[in-house]
């Protein structure tokens, strides 16, 4: 494994590591509606960012975004596709549905996989098909289990995986991307929040102080995984980072079903394993084609030594 490939696999364990446990964040929030939170998480952001850019001096690299009118074009689009998102899955979470906003992301990863066949000419070695065979079952389990159109699962899944493949089509780092993305939407953000001011409905300073401060904390809570995340689909295949996004959805069924009191069946008992038989395959693929790679590494540096 490079260099490159290590940093991103440690950004996208972050990155999804984080998203698993986001849940808890917005559940301390359930007095304050969707629409709210997402503006705020919009603008806070942007005073993340701002001071994310100056202190490492990228703020050249993010006006050079506004010049070029083709990366432009996609920054727009992705910054749509992540505006969906995030309101989608707060309006999942504010309503009790975590378990399918978690399937939503169970479904994300067999997106990015085919994606990244599509548009990468990624391959996959035999073990990853099993891997991605076992996936696509406990998917498929979930999906069929609902007694109601997933719309929530296939807008987050189809919002998020469309979002990382524009962003890995374009040459912008995490940090810049999501600067100019969020600037875009700040302005919408902005105004709908004084919107809420003029007609004394806002959350903000209603409630408590704990309230205002998980707001106020939203910026940090929604910039630092998507930095991650940025980072990650620069350095990974689509095909990894598909697989480790199991990581996050795995972590939100766990919690929906340990802290936040939904409902277990027993579909969600067959699909679970499944699809957690299917990662641990995909990592010992991983793992053992690691060890390949240095080995042979090893022998080829042996005779330019001895040379």
């Amino acid at each position: 494994m490079t260099s490159k490939a290590r940093e991103g696999l440690i950004y996208g364990l972050v990155a999804y590591c984080w998203w698993g446990l986001v849940p808890l964040y917005f559940r301390l929030l359930r007095e304050v509606p969707p629409t709210e939170i997402l503006a705020h998480r919009i603008v806070w952001s942007m005073l993340f960012l701002v001071a994310a850019l100056t202190r490492l001096r990228r703020w050249r690299a993010f006006a050079k975004c506004f010049r070029i009118p083709a990366l432009f074009r996609v920054l727009i689009l992705t910054s749509i596709l992540i505006a969906a998102n995030w309101f989608v899955y707060i309006f999942a979470v504010d309503r009790g549905l975590v378990v399918h906003a978690s399937l939503g992301y169970f479904i994300t990863p067999l997106v990015s996989v085919v994606l990244g066949m599509i548009f990468f000419q990624e391959r996959l070695r035999p073990l990853q098909w099993l891997a991605l065979v076992f996936a696509f079952a406990g998917t498929i389990v979930l999906v069929l289990s609902e007694d109601r159109f997933p719309w929530i699962a296939l807008s987050l899944a189809c919002s998020f995986s469309l979002y990382g493949l524009f962003r890995k089509k374009i040459p912008v780092d995490g940090l810049v991307g999501l600067s100019v993305e969020t600037v875009l939407l700040v302005p919408l953000a902005a105004a709908y929040l004084v919107f809420l001011g003029w007609q004394e409905e806002h959350a903000f300073g209603v409630h408590s102080l704990a309230v205002d401060l998980l707001l106020l904390a939203s910026g940090v809570v929604t910039a630092v995984p998507l930095l991650c995340f940025g980072q990650a689909t620069q350095r990974l295949p689509l095909s990894t980072l598909g697989f480790l996004q199991y990581l996050s959805p795995s972590i939100q069924f766990l919690l929906a079903l340990t802290v936040l009191g939904e409902n277990l069946n027993t579909p969600r008992l067959v699909s679970f394993p499944l699809i957690w038989c299917g990662l641990a395959v995909f990592t010992f693929d991983s793992l053992r084609s690691y060890r390949r790679r240095v080995k042979s590494a090893a022998v080829v540096a042996i005779p330019n030594k001895e040379r």
